[in-house]
């Protein structure tokens, strides 16, 4: 169904919240409503970046929790898939491994914490294992519910049209759960960067997180909160490439060639 031409419809609309919000913000911090050392003013945020982009620290910071999200996606990203793909198509592997998978991801991965310090120590390999972990379950649920979720019908014509199994995957079962595992990716981005703010705040030297707690312990306030805006930017940035994806890839899905 296409969508109507209404004026909300446009590119702009949705920015519109988010800047009367940062509006109101240095409204009332200006007028010393709201105290700096409680809440800095959108201006005082927008200045600890430019100080700290001139010394060079805020884009080495950023690149390495970019690095450190992107490699724990990457590797967990994999593994889900792996197994959501295995579980999704192979009887004797669901009911074999998906029982224990289900088990496990009821656990919180960031209760893993003290344990991943005594496996890896607090070097860049606990982090990226965080990552890893909490980005391993979204996209295994939704890989494995989008298989099992394909139209039985159009596996069984199909097969009656004599496609192997190769083609029967990549012509029906893939394009089918496509839908589903993309939502998976979306949901994991945003678990990627919670689980890294976390894994940040452990014995880290460099990143996003490490500029938040040596802000915190000297009260920089305007710092912690430019932090916080930072790991939104990327969230957002993330979810941005994530829908370019989902509609180039799920063009030809009358629910998304509109959007």
């Amino acid at each position: 169904m296409k969508r109507n031409s209404k004026w909300y419809n446009n590119e702009i609309f949705p920015w519109v919240l988010p800047i009367v919000i940062i509006v109101l913000w240095q409204i009332l911090g200006q007028y010393k409503i709201i105290t700096s050392t409680l809440l800095p003013t959108p201006v005082e945020v927008v200045q600890a970046g430019i100080r700290l982009f001139n010394t060079g620290e805020l884009q080495e910071h950023v690149l390495i929790s970019t690095q450190r999200a992107l490699i724990g996606f990457v590797i967990g990203g994999l593994v889900g898939f792996i197994f959501g793909l295995l579980n999704g198509t192979i009887l004797f592997v669901e009911k074999m491994v998906d029982t224990t998978i289900q088990m496990v991801r009821t656990i919180p991965h960031l209760a893993l914490i003290p344990l991943v310090v005594l496996w890896f120590g607090i070097d860049e390999t606990a982090k990226i294992f965080l990552v890893a972990v909490g980005v391993m379950f979204p996209i295994y649920i939704n890989t494995f519910n989008g298989i099992k979720n394909v139209d039985g019908k159009l596996i069984e014509m199909g097969s009656v049209y004599g496609l192997s199994r190769w083609k029967l995957f990549t012509n029906i079962i893939l394009p089918g759960s496509l839908p589903a595992i993309l939502v998976g990716i979306r949901y994991a981005l945003g678990v990627m960067w919670i689980s890294l703010i976390v894994a940040e705040t452990i014995g880290a030297d460099s990143g996003i997180g490490f500029m938040a707690t040596s802000a915190r312990e000297f009260m920089q306030m305007d710092i912690v909160v430019l932090t916080i805006v930072l790991y939104a930017i990327l969230g957002k940035l993330s979810d941005f490439v994530a829908k370019v994806f989902e509609r180039r890839l799920l063009k030809w899905n009358p629910a998304f060639n509109n959007k």
